[in-house]
Parts: C-alpha cells; structure tokens; sequence
C-alpha cells in the first residue's frame, strides 16, 4: 500500500466562506499515483469544516442561512467571553473536520453533482488542509 500526503494553502475572504476545493484534491490523487483506495481530507483548525454536497450557488446561501439560524452569532456562548467566536466553533462540530471519499481507477467515486468544500466560519483567514491518499 503506498501513501501519499500533501498540505494545501486556502485564503478566505469573508466571515464565512464555502469553498468547493475538489480540483485541488483530484489534483493531489493525480500527483499521489494511486488508482484505487481512499483520500482523506482534513481541516486542522477548529473554526471550520469539509463536507460534500452541490456546487450551486442558492444551496450554499441555504448552508449559511441555515447554520446561522441553528448556531447564531453571539446567542451568548460561554467561549465568546473568550474569544467572541463560538459560533463559529460550534458550527465546525456540526459540519466536521475531515471526511474520506473512495477512489476507483484513479478518480473520486463521488456522485455526479457531489463537490468537495472547505467551510470557513471565522474569516478571512489563511487556513490550511491536509489532503491524504492511501491505497495500491
């Protein structure tokens, strides 16, 4: 089984940020080699999130709309006495820090309207993501 790690850069503009980052991880399996196994995304910060769904605009106002209606900003948080960003912790639970997608003959196994995205709760900042392949 070979392995095959590479760590992205992403600028964020705004306070929130939805991403589809999906060329870049085919990019990183095209360099990896590896045909068939699995990729692994990973956010190492804990004020944003990957997950997978449509690259359509009104869906990702939905996703932002939605999360600020669950999770508001400053609905008075214990940790915003801290650092005055909770919400945007606490969104990050919700959304997760990794996901892992299938790679079958060198390509993500993902569905047809399914797009990788980088969740920025707390920008703009400069965040990185650890992108790992694994596999024959």
């Amino acid at each position: 089984m070979k392995t095959y790690s590479k760590v992205l850069g992403v600028e964020t503009r705004s306070s929130v940020d939805l991403r589809n980052i999906t060329g870049h991880v085919r990019q990183v399996i095209d360099e990896s080699g590896i045909k068939n196994g699995i990729v692994t995304i990973f956010v190492p910060h804990t004020t944003a999130g990957i997950y997978v769904n449509e690259d359509e605009s009104g869906l990702k106002r939905d996703v932002d709309h939605v999360l600020s209606k669950l999770i508001p900003k400053g609905a008075g948080y214990l940790h915003d006495e801290v650092d005055d960003n909770a919400h945007a912790h606490l969104r990050s639970i919700v959304i997760s820090p990794s996901i892992t997608i299938p790679i079958i003959d060198g390509r993500l196994a993902t569905g047809t309207w399914q797009s990788i995205f980088f969740a920025e709760f707390d920008g703009p900042r400069r965040r990185r993501l650890i992108v790992h392949v694994m596999g024959t």
